[in-house]
This record gives structure tokens, C-alpha cells and sequence, in this order.
């Protein structure tokens, strides 16, 4: 497994939170099969697909930065202590080794500077807060969060309609408690958030998902969120996910980023890939190839 790749001064380093997360193929991608991934199995099987249980690999975690005393993290996993009570592995955690992980970085929660939320989902924002006397507080104090400001919208409006209903519940204790704190800072698509750093829009997964792009002396990088689930999508990239707000949207989005990362030599970094921190694709007939880092 590539835990941690370097571009010079700019490293970018993966935060476990929940190292695997299976499931099952035909649930997470409706109308997938396991027949048509077959021919893909050797790129596939052990990392991404358990071909026996027919389940789709995932893992939660963050995306550490590093460049020059700049310290970012890339969404915020499930989180601790939170009510999701329609999901059993994600219930009211505790000592998930989260905190632990990043203290063996040499950082603490102080130290981080920025924090990207490519969407609002609860399984990218759960440590966005912790829970302190009772109270959903910022885990990181000193962090600037970057939300896309159509997201923030989309879910303020959902909680507004029935509160603690939507999205596990997680806007109500890992979103606004920062908004309510002055931390949130809102983003659209072609704003800069920090030197190299600029917001690129990846609507479909969610109504309003962004995504980081930066160049760096090895090429350019884009941190895709959800765009990209697993990499059975670069082999059918008309397979949305089950959680996708809008599919056609969503396949629209997958394959424009796909063709033009094949076009530039872009890496990218979704949020869920296990073993491989992120691929580079080549275009071939109908799909594309990826070529794992």
C-alpha cells in the first residue's frame, strides 16, 4: 500500500480512518456485475474488488498536505463519536486512531491550516468537529474549511426541511458547528484557496462536489472527491454509485475528467482508492487504463 507520495517540497500523505469499508457491488453500483469486471481482475482483485464476496474496497481517510510549513487535509473521513445510527460501523465510533495517525506526522489538530471539504457527505466530514463537554466543536481551530458554496447550500436547505433527517445527520453536528464558529470559508469553481491551490467544479456525486487542482514539478494533481468511487469506474465509466445525487450528471463529470487527465498526464487522487494514493489514466476504445501511484 502507497501511504505517502513526494513532489519535492510537496508531499501528500493518507490518513486512515476506516482502512476498508466493503460493499456490495450491485448495491453500491446498481447495475454493475461481477462478469463484466472478469476480464479486469488482476488490476482489481485483493485492493479494489473482493472477486469472491463480489463487494466493491473502499477506505476512509484524509489527504494530508504538506508544502513548506502549509499543512491541508482533504475531507474528514466518518469521525468519532457520532449518532449514525443507520449505519452500525459508523455508530457513535470511538478510538479509531484517527488523531493518533496524524500526532505520528508530528502534527496535532492546531497545526492544520486548511481543511477541504469536497462535499458535504458524512463520510467526509466527521472530523470536521469533536465532541467537547457535550458540544460539537472544531477539531481543527485554526484551520480555514473550505466548503463549495452551492453544497453548503444544498444541505442547509435539506437539514431546514427535515432536521437531522438527511445525510446521517451530519450537517447538524459536523457542518454547522463550523459555520457557526466563523471557520466556513466559501468556494466555487476557479477560486484560488491557497497559492497553487484552485477549486475545480465536480458536480453529480453531490449537487455542488469540488475538487483541488495544483501542478507541481512532477505534473499537475487533482484531488477528485467522489468523482471517481473506485477504479471499476475507469473500465465502465457509466457506473455511478448509488449515492450519487444526479448519475447521468455524475458519468458526465467522470469521463470529462478521465478524458482530460489522459489528455495532460494528470494524477489523480479520489477520496476512496485503497492501496494506490491515485492513478494516471490512457484512453482506450470506450474505457480507460489505469496506471496506479
Amino acid at each position: 500500500m502507497t501511504d505517502q507520495i513526494n513532489f519535492g517540497s510537496f508531499s501528500v500523505t493518507r490518513i486512515n480512518d476506516l482502512p476498508r469499508f466493503a460493499l456490495d457491488l450491485d448495491f453500491l453500483l446498481p447495475g454493475a456485475t461481477l462478469e463484466a469486471l472478469m476480464p479486469f481482475k488482476a488490476v482489481l482483485d485483493g485492493d479494489h474488488v473482493d472477486f469472491a464476496t463480489s463487494e466493491i474496497l473502499l477506505g476512509v481517510h484524509s489527504l494530508l498536505i504538506r508544502d513548506k510549513g502549509f499543512v491541508a487535509l482533504i475531507d474528514t473521513c466518518v469521525g468519532e463519536c457520532k449518532p449514525r445510527g443507520r449505519r452500525a460501523d459508523w455508530h457513535n465510533r470511538r478510538a479509531s486512531g484517527y488523531l493518533e495517525a496524524l500526532a505520528r506526522e508530528g502534527l496535532r489538530p492546531e497545526d492544520i491550516n486548511l481543511v477541504m471539504c469536497t462535499h458535504l457527505h458524512a463520510d467526509h466530514v466527521g472530523w470536521n468537529t469533536c465532541l467537547q463537554n457535550g458540544e460539537w466543536v472544531p477539531t481543527f481551530p485554526n484551520a480555514r474549511y473550505i466548503m463549495g458554496r452551492e453544497e453548503l447550500a444544498h444541505w442547509a436547505a435539506e437539514e431546514q426541511a427535515a432536521p437531522g433527517v438527511a445525510n446521517h445527520g451530519a450537517y447538524a453536528d459536523s457542518v454547522l458547528p463550523i459555520v457557526a464558529a466563523g471557520l466556513a470559508d466559501l468556494v466555487s469553481a476557479g477560486d484560488t484557496v491557497a497559492d497553487q491551490f484552485h477549486v475545480c467544479g465536480l458536480p453529480g456525486h453531490s449537487v455542488g462536489q469540488i475538487g483541488l487542482e495544483m501542478s507541481s514539478s512532477k505534473g499537475d494533481i487533482l484531488f477528485c472527491g467522489d468523482a471517481i468511487h473506485s477504479p471499476v469506474q475507469t473500465f465502465f465509466p457509466d457506473w455511478s454509485s448509488r449515492f450519487c445525487h444526479d448519475p447521468a450528471l455524475s458519468t458526465k463529470t467522470r469521463r470529462d475528467l478521465m478524458t482530460s487527465a489522459a489528455d495532460k498526464g494528470t494524477l489523480l487522487i479520489p477520496a476512496h482508492f485503497r492501496g494506490a494514493l491515485g492513478m494516471r489514466v490512457t484512453s482506450r476504445d470506450d474505457h480507460f487504463i489505469p496506471e496506479f501511484i
